[in-house]
């Protein structure tokens, strides 16, 4: 066996607070810094200006409405370009729609709007991508005629979209990086559902969808809990996706806890720790909300590694609701409720993960665990990944029971002997680019050879 040149890095063991930083990136680091609360308020007050953006709204009025709150974030995005020296471009991706007897109740014209932050190496076809959704609505989903404010939900998450593609469009990454603000979630999860289609029928190469969703206000209703040190991301454990195919494997390995949007999961905590001040990422073992769902779904139904990215106290008398006062309370999706320099931070997140993702090489390929005979030791072997330039490998392992990757080596070579039993640990390999990007990592098939 090849000589391991690190030593192992710890980054957590046994403590129950967030991971430890083990290498920032000089170039995210400035970017994250660059995330500022005072625009993310100003993208949100102008998307509540356009009155209401209920899916079923006008999309031909020029200042109120659906269609004029898109035609404004197109304008951003077009805005963007002009600094990207021709890397970043944007466009309305629109259908027509027939009612279908539940939520939509006329033929609508659906339209997301989508900013490419193209790759800058031809040959690589992976895609990162972040997304909120810019429809809102009143307490009854079918009505477009009144206002709806819709600032927290979910204008906070079309924010963090467009100020992530004000400051990222400006730089250039190997991975293409996609930007979307979704019409239609609140009629039914129609802008995702039509993309998703769109992306698999394409044969799109998605590596991971970090969907946002009401992700700024820090004040939970009922309960009163004011906290803006945590944030939630949803992840399901077994993918939908073909279950049928792969339940063997599952059950045999014990993945129950390790599909891939639970992995994009995982890293998107070590790295959103790594680069955001105080800001805990909470891993919830669930697709969505208890019954509920976002457009991280029709992607993750997929087979894409999807995940939502919401706060971690929601206030309901701000959510799908009218704008009144009953009670002496004030009900209404309003801006005087939210949190923006929380919704930095968690802008801030995304970001970060984004940048580490599309600075990353590929990850590494037949990745395998030797199963020829038994031993307390544990030998891994893989080959170069696909895209990007390597500088060497992490090597992961962690108890079968801990939420999230406790240890990482790193090697520049191609295989590794561990003093851990594969019977008491989960193991997987990451790429890690010459500054340190860490790719996706990827588990290990058994071998025989």
């Amino acid at each position: 066996m090849r000589k391991i040149l690190s030593a192992c890095l710890i980054f957590l063991s046994g403590s129950l607070f967030a991971q430890k930083t083990i290498q920032r990136d000089p170039q995210i680091e400035k970017w994250v810094k660059e995330v500022n609360a005072d625009s993310l308020k100003a993208h949100i007050q102008k998307l509540v200006s356009f009155g209401t953006r209920n899916t079923l709204s006008s999309t031909t009025d020029p200042n109120r409405g659906i269609g004029a709150a898109r035609n404004w974030i197109l304008q951003q995005f077009q805005r963007y370009a002009t600094q990207s020296n021709g890397r970043f471009y944007a466009y309305l991706d629109t259908t027509t729609l027939a009612a279908d007897g539940r939520r939509v109740d006329q033929p609508i014209n659906l339209g997301n709007v989508i900013g490419v932050l193209k790759g800058t190496d031809t040959s690589d076809k992976r895609i990162f991508m972040i997304s909120g959704h810019l429809d809102n609505m009143r307490t009854n989903v079918m009505d477009r005629v009144n206002d709806a404010p819709g600032a927290n939900d979910d204008g906070s998450g079309t924010a963090a979209v467009i100020e992530s593609a004000r400051i990222l469009s400006k730089q250039s990454f190997p991975a293409t990086i996609i930007f979307v603000a979704f019409s239609g979630e609140e009629q039914g999860l129609l802008g995702a559902n039509f993309l998703s289609d769109k992306a698999k029928k394409e044969n799109w190469m998605i590596e991971a969808l970090l969907n946002n969703d009401i992700m700024g206000s820090n004040h939970s209703n009922e309960t009163n809990i004011i906290n803006n040190t945590k944030v939630r991301v949803f992840s399901e454990g077994v993918s939908g996706y073909e279950v049928d195919k792969n339940i063997n494997n599952i059950r045999n390995l014990g993945l129950e806890n390790d599909g891939a949007p639970r992995q994009l999961a995982r890293y998107i905590k070590e790295i959103g720790e790594r680069y955001v001040d105080n800001l805990e990422v909470m891993l919830i073992y669930r697709n969505d909300r208890f019954l509920r769902g976002g457009d991280h779904t029709p992607f993750a139904q997929k087979g894409f590694a999807a995940i939502r990215i919401t706060e971690m106290n929601e206030n309901f008398t701000h959510q799908h609701q009218d704008v009144r006062t009953e009670n002496g309370i004030q009900y209404g999706d309003l801006p005087e409720f939210m949190d923006f320099e929380y919704l930095r931070k968690n802008t801030a997140l995304n970001l970060a993960n984004l940048a580490n993702l599309a600075k990353a090489p590929g990850k590494p390929q037949d990745v395998k665990i030797e199963v020829r005979k038994l031993t307390n030791f544990t030998i891994l072997n893989w080959t170069a990944p696909k895209q990007g330039k390597v500088k060497g490998y992490y090597v992961l392992w962690r108890e079968t029971n801990w939420p999230y990757w406790q240890f990482k080596q790193f090697t520049t070579e191609t295989s590794i002997q561990l003093p851990y039993s594969k019977d008491n640990y989960f193991f997987a390999v990451q790429a890690v680019s010459t500054d340190g990007n860490e790719s996706l990592p990827v588990l290990p098939v058994p071998s025989r050879n």
